[in-house]
């Protein structure tokens, strides 16, 4: 069986061009090295088995033998390791790339995505775990997605990752250096990993798909020096060169500030993609004009947060705008609203900035952000409040500040656990995990008569209710006529500074 699957992967390489016909034996003795066997068949016809299988297969015929450890954190260093025997160099990857960019951007990023799935540096197979639908919310359909695709973590491996030696290097999970990296208990594989660069405002960067993809071509575009994120003019000019070198995929940043991070704050990365976020669909529903900028269409957008959408097709116009808002609400304090500049020399005010093309037009969506925290919210006034906890407890970032929901793993098991209990007439409340549900379910009581055929469905449209909930939540500006009020109080300040 081993030897079939030796064949069946080296087919598989083939087939998807990591290899060509000339590679085959030297693709084989590399892998018989990674697998410290001596040799195989080479006659055994290749088994018929999907790439998971190969590699588990192999995995574990390794793992009996010694070869690698048994946890499932050496397992995936392992079929990493087995992958990158058969993942072109970079030289090769970025010559590919750069080949189809001149034929069409789009073009480049089609072949890359599929190249970085096909190396299984995306693991399909976990992905396809991932539970996903849409719920029909106010401001349009929200995506609800829980996340599967990360691997659970193993108690054996936590141990080993103890005893494994800290290491510096390299400096995060988002460094350049992570390219071909064997990785480490603590640190992932990625033999199998490739990155392209990218130039942008003049700055070295690198392009490279997520490997857990929340949405289509999730790519990350990071910097190529291990440098601090930081929300700037820069960053806006950065944005705007990158939807113009790939028009076809937005790209937005985490904000700069814990609490309203939601990423890695240590290394400057922005995340996008080739995907239509309800965020980009929701429409403006108040115009505001900039003295000055009568060239740029702007205005508050119909979205759970507090939203400016600035369009125009000169990106220079939009980066002094957009520069300008951001330095006035950096300064700004309105107590009437909870908004507060900095508390005890802590600042708490930044901006969540996504940029796309819109045809000839650029366009910028910022999204303002507070991170100020209380005794009754310690997480953050602007965040999901203890009442949504049960369902989101985590910090809200770029991608779901855009109307993508990744709720964690642990309600795959909860949900289905919640309809048996609601129908079998279970005691919520008394049970450890699903305690916390309890309030919630004894709520929707109230508005619907559960039965076989309707609880699981009901559950799903109404774990979209809380999020459409945490968003409003994480809006610093609420959508009532105060909040109203005050975000045109922000953004009369926001024009005065314009005009200075």
């Amino acid at each position: 069986m081993i030897d079939a699957c030796i064949a069946g992967l080296l087919r598989y390489a083939e087939d998807t061009g990591l290899i060509e016909a000339d590679d085959r034996l030297w693709a084989r003795n590399r892998l018989l090295e990674a697998l410290q066997l001596d040799g195989c068949d080479p006659d055994c016809a290749p088994a018929e088995l999907p790439l998971a299988d190969l590699l588990r297969e192999l995995t574990e015929d390794a793992v009996s033998r010694g070869v690698a450890q048994d946890n499932s954190v050496a397992r995936d260093l392992f079929d990493t390791k087995l992958m990158g025997v058969l993942t072109p160099a970079p030289h090769e990857v970025r010559a590919k790339f750069r080949s189809l960019y001149a034929v069409s951007p789009e073009r480049a990023t089609d072949w890359f995505y599929a190249f970085s799935q096909n190396t299984n540096y995306i693991r399909r197979d976990r992905i396809a775990r991932d539970q996903k639908w849409v719920y029909e919310s106010a401001y349009g359909p929200l995506d609800i997605t829980i996340n599967l695709s990360k691997p659970e973590k193993d108690p054996r491996a936590i141990a080993a990752a103890k005893l494994a030696p800290q290491s510096g290097y390299p400096k995060c999970a988002l460094c350049a250096e992570n390219e071909g990296y064997a990785g480490r208990m603590n640190h992932p594989a990625r033999q199998n990993h490739r990155v392209i660069p990218v130039t942008i405002n003049g700055s070295g960067w690198y392009l490279q798909y997520s490997p857990y993809v929340y949405y289509n071509e999730h790519c990350i575009v990071f910097n190529g020096t291990h440098t601090p994120m930081k929300i700037d003019r820069a960053a806006f000019r950065k944005l705007l060169d990158f939807v113009g070198q790939f028009p076809h995929y937005f790209v937005g940043s985490n904000a700069d500030l814990p609490i309203v991070g939601g990423s890695i704050l240590s290394h400057d990365h922005f995340q996008g993609g080739h995907y239509t976020f309800a965020m980009e669909r929701a429409p403006v529903e108040e115009p505001v004009r900039f003295r000055g900028f009568d060239d740029i269409r702007a205005g508050i957008v119909k979205w759970p947060m507090s939203v400016l959408r600035l369009t125009g097709p000169d990106r220079d116009r939009l980066v002094e705008l957009a520069d300008r808002i951001l330095r006035a609400w950096r300064g700004y304090t309105d107590e009437s609203a909870f908004v507060f500049a900095e508390t005890d020399g802590e600042p708490h005010n930044t901006i969540t900035p996504i940029a796309r093309r819109r045809g000839v037009d650029y366009e910028l969506d910022l999204v303002l952000r507070n991170n100020i925290t209380t005794p009754e919210h310690p997480l953050g006034v602007f965040h999901p409040h203890a009442a949504l906890h049960h369902i989101k407890k985590e910090n809200i970032g770029l991608i779901e500040v855009m109307g993508l929901a990744v709720l964690p793993a642990r309600l795959k098991g909860e949900l289905a656990a919640l309809e048996q209990a609601i129908l079998s007439g279970a005691d919520i409340r008394a049970d450890e995990t699903l305690g916390k549900h309890a309030d919630w379910v004894e709520e929707l009581k109230t508005r619907y008569t559960f039965t076989p055929e309707n609880t699981a469905d009901i559950l799903r449209r109404e774990v979209g209710a809380v999020f459409a909930q945490v968003l409003e939540d994480a809006g610093v500006f609420k959508r009532n006529e105060a909040g109203r009020a005050a975000f045109r109080r922000f953004l009369g300040t926001a024009d005065q500074e314009g005009s200075l």
